[in-house]
C-alpha cells in the first residue's frame, strides 16, 4: 500500500511538471493569448529571424510576442502580427524595426513610440518600419570595397610615365622637381670637403698677398 501510493505521488508531480511546461511552452510560442491583449500588425521589406514567438519591445522591456507571421502577396514583405500588452498604448506615428541583441544575437521587434494624440486600436497597422539589416552583407561589402581600392592605387603606382616624362625611379632627388624646376642631384661627400678646402686656399693665398703689399 505505501508503495503504491508512493508512486501514485510520483505520477501526480510528473503530470504536473509535464503540464506546466506545456503550458509555458504554449503561452511563449505566441499561440495563447493573454488576458485583455490587443493586436497590431507591420509590414517589413526584410523580416529575418523574426518568427511566431518572438519578442516584441518597448526600451528594452518586453510588452507582447509575435503571433503572425507570412509574406503579402501584392507587394512581397514580410507582414508580422504582434499582440501587445493592453497597458501599453501604441500611438499611430509608432515606428516598429527589427534589430538584434548585439551583433550575432537573437533578433527582435523594437517598438517607438511618437508624438501623436492618437492611439492605435486593436487591429491597427504600424506604417513607420525598418526591416532587419544584413550584417555580413554589410561586412563582405566593405570588404571588396576595400580590396578594390588597394588594387587601384598599386595599379596607378605601377603605371608607366607619360610620353616626353623622364623615366626616375620614385623617391630619388630628380623624381621630386620632373615636370617643372630645375633637376636637382644629390651631392657626393667628397665633392663638399674638396669645395671647403679650395675656399680655404683661397682665403690664405689672399692674406699672403695682402700682407706682402704691405712690406
Amino acid at each position: 500500500m505505501k508503495n503504491s501510493a508512493v508512486e501514485t505521488l510520483i505520477g501526480a508531480a510528473v503530470v504536473l511538471i509535464a503540464a506546466a511546461f506545456f503550458f509555458f511552452a504554449y503561452q511563449t510560442s505566441g499561440k495563447g493569448h493573454a488576458s485583455g491583449a490587443y493586436r497590431v500588425s507591420a509590414e517589413f521589406d526584410n523580416a529575418e529571424g523574426v518568427s511566431v514567438g518572438t519578442d516584441v519591445r518597448i526600451a528594452g522591456v518586453k510588452i507582447g510576442s509575435v503571433v503572425g507571421f507570412s509574406l503579402n502577396p501584392e507587394n512581397f514583405q514580410a507582414n508580422v502580427e504582434m499582440e501587445l500588452d493592453p497597458k501599453v498604448k501604441l500611438t499611430d506615428d509608432a515606428t516598429a524595426k527589427i534589430t538584434a541583441e548585439g551583433l550575432l544575437g537573437s533578433k527582435f521587434v523594437s517598438l517607438e513610440q511618437g508624438g501623436s494624440e492618437t492611439t492605435l486600436a486593436d487591429g491597427g497597422v504600424i506604417s513607420n518600419t525598418q526591416g532587419a539589416v544584413d550584417i555580413w552583407s554589410l561586412i563582405s561589402q566593405a570588404m571588396f570595397a576595400s580590396k578594390g581600392s588597394g588594387g587601384a592605387a598599386s595599379d596607378a603606382g605601377n603605371a608607366p610615365p607619360a610620353d616626353g616624362a623622364p623615366n626616375t625611379p620614385p623617391g630619388s632627388a630628380a623624381a621630386s622637381f620632373v615636370g617643372g624646376g630645375p633637376q636637382l642631384m644629390p651631392t657626393a661627400p667628397w665633392a663638399c670637403a674638396s669645395r671647403r678646402s679650395g675656399k680655404l686656399r683661397n682665403r690664405s693665398s689672399t692674406r699672403r698677398s695682402i700682407s706682402g703689399s704691405q712690406t
